[in-house]
């Protein structure tokens, strides 16, 4: 059984037992979360899509850690007007398990 779920603005295809880093989330390492934003259930053949959620379903998930992804460089120039602008970024992420999927 697998789920299409929405999280951060993302959208993710997920099965029980993945591991996925979204975006972050507020809740402590350990504790389970509930992810009622499902907008496709698939089992087999057959198909659920919600408009635009479907249900009753929902997606239980362990929240394993928090973190942030490597930095990106950003780098802005002008050329022959002696403009050039270095900036970082590194975005916070949540990594949770996904332990079950209920239609």
């Amino acid at each position: 059984m697998y789920a299409v779920i929405k999280t951060g603005g993302k959208q993710y295809r997920v099965s029980a037992g993945n591991k996925i880093k979204v975006e972050q989330i507020p809740a402590d390492v350990g504790s389970e979360i509930t992810l009622d934003q499902v907008l496709m259930v698939g089992e087999g053949e057959s198909v659920k899509i919600g408009s635009p959620v479907v249900a009753g379903a929902a997606v239980k998930a362990t929240v394993l850690s928090h973190g942030r992804h490597d930095k990106i460089k950003i780098f802005k120039m002008r050329r022959r007007k002696h403009y050039q602008k270095h900036q970082g970024h590194r975005q916070n992420y949540t990594e949770i398990r996904i332990d079950g999927i209920s239609a």
